[in-house]
């Protein structure tokens, strides 16, 4: 005999549950029917919405998880965004000190040399060795895999830079510091008197610069100073140094050459008579012979020539013991108006 059919209807929204002796039925409101529909209760139905809403949380998950880290920092990174500007900051603090510095030591290097070096008649550090390459063009590849390698390399090389000019620069210093003690030196050494006796300033027969040749009546480059006397006239060596050639030499006559270092040679032509061998060292003021009229000469005078770094110079630079500044300007006057050549 069968059991009577009995069921309760529960209404919970859209959903209507039919509780019977047979189980629980589920029915839903669909709105667009307007009719209730039997909800798939079977396992194959229950796990199709377990999918369905798993899959719908992960995307929202997902979606949740992205807008939070693009948009919201964490503690960290606001602590790291903080860290980096103040290392930007402290770069560019950095940077205007190295300017500072960089205009500095420009400042030192242009008084090296344009002042120090000049006094001592060294010759000027070239701006290519100052600013010159140090190491090669992969020196610093290494840098770029480090965090803000742009404001670290751009640090870096900077640093490197410039601790390369202070080197250079400290080198040149050590070089005058060594030019400035052994200066008492090389001024005892270098020319800085007349040849001959010559307080009247009236023995100056010749400058230095272009003339006419008194044999072959031509103009050319006399390379010395022509000072005039009588056969016999004592010739003054005008500075500390070594006989290096004496003897004939073509056109010259009787000739000494006397090595006074620091680059600097001096040239005594037309001798009657010489009195210093080569390899002697004589002292400034001392005699190493006497004025005559040999090799091609027209008249008993001296030739004086005064050479740096192998190359002839105005001898009338190199008389500043002998010349006060009033003397030094007449005999300036004079070198420039007289034309008369002996040789």
């Amino acid at each position: 005999m069968h059991e009577p059919f009995l069921c309760r209807i529960v209404q919970q929204g859209f959903f209507t549950t039919v509780a019977s002796n047979m189980g629980k039925i589920k029915y839903y409101f669909n709105p667009e029917t307007l009719n209730y529909e039997k909800v798939d209760t079977s396992f194959k139905g229950r796990f199709k919405r377990i999918l369905l809403h798993f899959f719908t949380s992960f995307f929202l998950g997902i979606i949740f998880f992205l807008f939070f880290v693009f948009t919201v920092e964490s503690p960290y990174q606001k602590n790291l965004r903080t860290e980096n500007s103040n290392i930007r900051a402290q770069y560019r603090i950095l940077n205007r000190q190295y300017n500072q510095l960089e205009a500095v030591l420009s400042d030192l290097q242009q008084r090296d040399n344009n002042l120090y070096r000049v006094i001592f008649q060294a010759e000027p550090i070239p701006v290519s060795v100052r600013k010159g390459s140090y190491g090669g063009t992969n020196r610093y590849d290494y840098i770029r895999e480090f965090t803000n390698s742009q404001i670290v390399l751009n640090t870096t090389q900077k640093a490197t830079e410039l601790s390369r000019q202070l080197y250079i620069q400290s080198k040149s210093f050590d070089e005058i510091v060594r030019l400035a003690k052994t200066n008492e030196e090389r001024l005892q050494n270098i020319p800085a008197i007349q040849p001959v006796f010559n307080k009247n300033l009236k023995r100056m027969a010749s400058g230095y610069g272009m003339r006419i040749d008194p044999i072959y009546h031509t103009r050319k480059f006399h390379a010395g100073m022509d000072f005039t006397a009588p056969i016999g006239t004592k010739i003054f060596a005008t500075g500390n140094g070594v006989v290096v050639f004496a003897g004939w030499k073509q056109g010259y006559g009787n000739c000494v050459i006397i090595n006074h270092g620091f680059n600097y040679q001096t040239l005594y032509a037309h001798m009657h008579k010489i009195v210093k061998n080569k390899g002697v060292k004589v002292n400034r003021g001392e005699v190493i012979g006497f004025v005559g009229n040999s090799g091609k000469s027209t008249g008993p005078h001296l030739h004086y020539e005064v050479h740096y770094k192998g190359k002839p110079v105005n001898p009338i630079n190199y008389y500043f013991k002998d010349l006060s500044p009033a003397e030094y300007d007449e005999m300036l006057q004079y070198t420039n108006n007289c034309a008369q050549v002996f040789d």
